[in-house]
């Protein structure tokens, strides 16, 4: 049997509040340039030999302030446990991209307030989550950008560690650590090189 705790609504406030701080103080420090545009990408490089892969569309919702956003990939792979996606997001990003393959499961979030806000805090440009993720009106008003299945209410197992930067495949695509994801509102596209455009 699941058992829920509720809390007050001034201890939930609080808990906002505190996170709003590090939106703040993230959206002024933050030198990422912002992310090109997945359709324009598409325009220049779908017939370059960088082999330019497009998810399926329509899969993934997305979750925090950041709408687009674009990095060298990293991978977790893990199945409703989530320790290894902490540690990864506690970690330096320096701008990349965590790509977790969360297996698709419907029944437990894989990711919440507080792993997103150390993507925050650690410089990650965006997480991928092939999953769900909780908390999603406290992680829409941090500086990150989240794609994920879903949400759901019940937080993960934690007695799985899983598997860092290895190959993962879903949405007709494969993600290597070291290729590179760009994201927006019309999709998200992955590449073996970094993509640029022209002046």
């Amino acid at each position: 049997m699941i058992h829920f705790r509720s809390c007050g609504t001034k201890k939930a406030y609080n808990k906002f509040s505190s996170f709003t701080t590090i939106v703040r103080f993230s959206s002024t420090t933050s030198s990422k340039s912002s992310a090109p545009a997945t359709t324009d990408l598409c325009d220049h490089h779908m017939q370059s030999p960088a082999r330019l892969q497009i998810v399926h569309p329509n899969l993934f919702t997305s979750f925090g302030l950041k709408k687009s956003f674009h990095g060298k990939i990293q991978t977790v792979k893990c199945f409703e446990s989530n320790p290894l996606v902490r540690e990864t997001l506690s970690s330096p990003g320096d701008g990349d991209v965590l790509v977790v393959d969360g297996g698709g499961s419907p029944r437990c979030a894989i990711m919440g307030d507080m792993l997103a806000t150390f993507a925050v805090t650690n410089g990650w440009s965006g997480v991928v989550v092939n999953g769900y993720i909780r908390d999603s009106m406290i992680i829409n008003n941090l500086d990150v950008g989240v794609k994920a299945l879903g949400t759901h209410p019940l937080k993960s197992l934690k007695d799985y560690r899983g598997e860092q930067n290895v190959r993962v495949s879903f949405g007709g695509v494969e993600f290597l650590p070291g290729h590179y994801l760009y994201s927006d509102g019309d999709g998200i596209l992955v590449s073996e090189e970094e993509l640029s455009l022209p002046p």
